[in-house]
């Protein structure tokens, strides 16, 4: 198949973001066309003269839509888009300059009409950027889920680096109305439909995360509350690796309790866990404050991921609550 590749990046309020990551795509090493589609989803602070700016380097348009959601604006860009590849990327993400390549020898080698893509840190990321990163894509905390070539369980690929063939997006309708949590969803919902998805690991994106630790806790915590949903609705792939964070940050509490009471030998588990990473993430960084707050880093997903975990599930198992109804926030309309 000739592949004719059409970038789809939504953006909200992040001009400066965009100017980055439009940069990096004028700077790709391939000789190929390719088109760039920017959906401006229903910002006060547009992208647009960004976007124009780059018109003499990139083969690039742009629309503006009312505000649905990113999952909403990914699939009003493949239906604008002319190309029959779609890769869909974060505006917060960076490219090397073989991105494209090294999905282009993947894809003629054995084409898959779904992959995915790892995120990293760029050197010149802060160190909070490097110790969330480090969180995100450890296999000492995720697993290796979110892009590694041993992860728990079937690659689910992330819509901040995920590539669809224009026939998957047809023949699935693209993503849900959920968020997060959508992308996970469209990857079940190919499956269904008998398409397969792969992780190619060269084509790595550098994700600058522009991020806090409230807002990452909040994110983490969103994450938690969209799996039981999602296991609710796709029931065959629930899995017990999703209980992990929650069983993680109950036990620590216990612990805690246990080591003031005199017993300390649960409490030293955990302490070595946390030995682990981080030296896990000294190695990786080679530095010592990114180790300490990557420590902090995972502390705090496990726990924003646990919570809103336990939460979900008690209303989906126990009080059998709509999904819409009982978390709002989650839903586009």
């Amino acid at each position: 198949m000739h592949l004719e590749f059409s970038f789809i990046i939504p953006v909200y309020n992040r001009p400066d973001e965009v100017a980055e990551l439009l940069e990096s795509m004028a700077g790709l090493d391939y000789d190929n066309p390719f088109e760039v589609v920017i959906v401006e989803d229903g910002s006060t602070v547009p992208a647009k003269e960004v976007t124009d700016s780059f018109s003499g380097k990139l083969n690039i348009s742009y629309y503006f839509k009312d505000n649905s959601g990113p999952g909403d604006s990914r699939n009003f860009g493949m239906q604008k888009a002319k190309g029959n590849y779609f890769i869909i990327l974060d505006s917060d993400c960076i490219l090397p300059p073989h991105y494209l390549r090294e999905v282009q020898t993947a894809l003629t080698s054995d084409y898959v009409h779904c992959f995915g893509g790892p995120d990293t840190a760029h050197s010149s990321f802060t160190d909070l950027q490097k110790a969330i990163n480090y969180a995100m894509t450890s296999t000492v905390t995720t697993g290796g889920i979110r892009g590694k070539k041993k992860s728990v369980g079937r690659f689910q690929p992330r819509s901040f680096n995920m590539g669809i063939s224009r026939e998957a997006f047809l023949k699935t309708g693209g993503f849900g109305k959920i968020h997060p949590g959508e992308d996970p969803d469209l990857t079940i919902r190919l499956w269904k439909a008998g398409y397969d998805t792969r992780f190619v690991e060269g084509a790595f994106v550098y994700h600058k995360r522009r991020i806090s630790w409230s807002k990452f806790f909040k994110q983490v915590y969103k994450f938690g509350m969209t799996r039981p949903i999602l296991n609710r609705w796709h029931p065959h792939t629930e899995r017990i690796v999703y209980w992990l964070p929650a069983l993680f940050v109950t036990g620590l509490v216990f612990s805690l309790f246990l080591w003031l009471a005199g017993l300390s030998f649960f409490a030293g588990l955990y302490t070595l866990f946390f030995i682990v990473v981080f030296i896990d993430a000294l190695y990786k960084n080679r530095n010592v404050k990114v180790a300490f707050l990557s420590v902090f880093a995972v502390l705090v997903q496990f726990s924003g991921y646990g919570y809103g975990f336990i939460k979900s599930t008690f209303a989906m198992k126990v009080l059998k609550s709509d999904p819409q109804k009982a978390f709002p926030e989650l839903f586009f309309n």
